[in-house]
């Protein structure tokens, strides 16, 4: 493993974990990279300022509120939506630019209001909070149109760290599809965002997928009540984030074909398809932004067969950001990976244990949307297996909290061997908790 980083940005370090042995003419080769980042969510290396590493730029966060006409339905969560956001303003770090966008079929500035940010301070938060007082609910949704307008905002200005906050409680009902996902194809990269609905009349694959996009995080806040805590948290994490726009490079030699590139934890992400080239034979995989914590990716490549005896370095894994000046993007840290060949049938058979977990953590991910399909369709028999394997899988690997959310949905009658009823009713909420949840994974013990 080796560091580039210096002692005036965060420090990123990179380790592999995987076994390098293959049989005679094997191909597949995985790894588990986890990156680690240090020093860099704290002082003056946080959110609002980054020192040396980004040229002293600042940090904005836009915080989008669904105020269409259900919002008032029941009142709570249209109160419970102002209180939240006056409380994530006051979580906000001096210094920090902001604003707050109404979102119905259309996006209205509900603060500063001058098609620009505020800077946080004593008085602007005092201001913003007085803003929100007069939102009201009334409308439509479009959630496109609130995504763009944040966009326009976060780029009236110049910062280095670019987020958004989101709270819907319904489908988007006054915007197709398309319109959706051309805005986030529009917005992806360019700041990342954290999703929430509130109550039960949103759209699961919607939130998620809106936070997928935009490399944030998405969640259920089934009770009006808990949103304070919920935007109070989410505020403190990314007031914690140190840089942005970190890329995991991947370079193969000649040959080499990767299978698939995937976070697999704090939550499972397919980066796939979101390769960009970056010269010969290498790309680079978007992460977002970074503060101090620890993210585990699965790295899959199909090598040429070679005879026994034979090694050969399958890829090199490296952490990149950009250069604020400008110029090429620096590396923060780099890790190897390899393949050996070997008659050596213990050795070439054995299955490394972070491998092993983590594709079980994906696999859980899978079933539990599968079964979750199937029981909304109808499928009885075939939701009682998938969410059956998925209690299997969360109880081998110690997955209590996925274990938890599955037990409201079926009567587990044997863990270990995946034997379950599905349960005649199910609390709406209950059900969207674990499909909004599904993909967080629990690290493996090391």
């Amino acid at each position: 493993m080796a560091n580039f980083s210096k002692s005036t940005v965060p420090q990123f370090s990179v380790d592999v974990y995987q076994n390098e042995f293959l049989p005679e003419g094997g191909r597949d080769v995985s790894a588990i990279v986890t990156v680690t980042s240090t020093g860099g969510g704290t002082g003056a290396a946080g959110l609002g300022g980054f020192g040396g590493f980004t040229g002293g730029g600042t940090a904005g966060v836009v915080i989008m509120v669904d105020c269409s006409g259900s919002m008032d339905y029941p009142a709570t969560k249209m109160r419970g939506a102002r209180e939240a956001t006056a409380a994530a303003v006051d979580t906000l770090r001096d210094g920090t630019s902001f604003a707050v966008v109404a979102g119905t079929h259309v996006a209205n500035e509900v603060y500063p209001g001058n098609g620009g940010l505020a800077v946080a301070d004593a008085r602007t938060r005092a201001e913003a909070k007085e803003a929100l007082r007069r939102l009201s609910a009334g409308g439509g949704t479009a959630i496109g149109t609130w995504l763009r307008l944040a966009d326009r905002l976060l780029s009236s200005a110049d910062l280095s760290i670019r987020h958004g906050i989101l709270l819907t409680d319904g489908r988007n009902e006054h915007e197709t599809p398309e319109e959706l996902r051309a805005a986030l194809d529009a917005c992806a990269g360019r700041f990342t965002c954290d999703a929430r609905g509130v109550g039960t009349d949103w759209e699961v694959k919607e939130v998620t997928g809106i936070a997928s996009a935009l490399l944030g995080t998405a969640d259920i806040v089934a009770d009006p009540a808990g949103l304070t805590a919920d935007f109070t948290s989410m505020m403190e994490t990314a007031m914690g984030k140190g840089v942005a726009d970190v890329a995991l490079r991947l370079w193969t030699p000649v040959g080499v074909e990767i299978a698939f590139v995937k976070q697999v934890a704090p939550s499972v992400e397919d980066l796939t398809g979101r390769r960009t080239e970056a010269g010969p034979r290498a790309g680079d995989y978007p992460t977002g932004s970074w503060g101090d914590e620890s993210r585990d990716y699965h790295v899959s490549v199909r090598v040429p067969q070679a005879a026994v005896g034979r090694e050969m370095l399958a890829a090199r894994v490296s952490l990149i950001a950009p250069d604020p000046a400008g110029g090429d993007p620096r590396p923060l840290s780099q890790g190897l990976v390899r393949a050996v060949w070997t008659d050596d049938l213990a050795m070439s058979t054995s299955i490394n244990p972070q491998v092993a977990h983590y594709t079980g953590q994906a696999e859980l991910a899978d079933v539990i949307q599968q079964g979750l399909d199937a029981r909304k369709s109808g499928d009885h028999d075939g939701a009682t297996a998938k969410l059956g394997r998925a209690v299997q899988l969360a109880a081998a690997s110690g997955n209590a909290d996925t274990a938890k959310l599955l037990s409201k949905v079926v009567d587990v009658v044997d863990a270990a061997t995946g034997t379950v009823r599905l349960k005649a009713k199910v609390a709406e909420a209950d059900e969207m908790t674990l499909e909004t949840r599904s993909t967080k994974t629990v690290r493996v013990k090391r």
